[in-house]
């Protein structure tokens, strides 16, 4: 396993949509598990393929390692099933744009369904803080960044601070 590189913003590959996982084959395996090194060195509680210059549909979570309570997912091709109309404000961060968090509106609760790393297929509903993190993850995989979910007063701000 290997700590990789991960990209910061502006890098242009954040903000791509990367196309599904055809097969499950040792280079996505290994894949899968040099992400989750990284995110743990980083430290950090999700992180999706194209931060790490990977462009493809897979992340991963773990977001109760930092209290103890490690459960790793690996997502592959994700997809949101079903979605709350209640809403949550979380403070959310970003392993590739460090030293920003912005408070972000999202659905409370969501239904994924995505292919684990035996190609079998899983279904399970998010609520809370894991909820955050898996809609923050599958953002990446659609080019979507933290700041493209704020107004631009706030973008701006934050930016410029990102910048400086």
């Amino acid at each position: 396993m290997s700590v990789l590189e991960i990209l910061q913003w502006p890098d242009p590959r954040l903000m791509e949509i990367c196309p599904h996982i055809e097969a499950i084959t040792p280079e996505v395996e290994t894949l899968a598990a040099d992400m989750l090194e990284t995110m743990y060195a980083a430290p950090g509680r999700g992180l999706a393929g194209p931060q790490v210059g990977a462009m493809a549909r897979i992340f991963v979570i773990d977001v109760g390692w930092k209290e103890g309570k490690s459960d790793p997912l690996v997502f592959i091709n994700p997809m949101l099933q079903e979605v709350s109309e209640d809403r949550a404000t979380n403070s959310e961060g970003c392993l590739s744009i460090p030293g920003v968090s912005a408070d972000i509106s999202r659905p409370a609760q969501v239904q994924l369904v995505w292919m684990g790393l035996n190609g079998g297929r899983y279904v399970q509903s998010f609520t809370g803080f894991a909820a955050a993190c898996v809609q923050h993850e599958l953002d990446h995989l659609d080019g979507v960044v933290t700041f493209d979910h704020l107004d631009a007063e706030t973008r701006t701000k934050l930016e410029a601070e990102y910048n400086a």
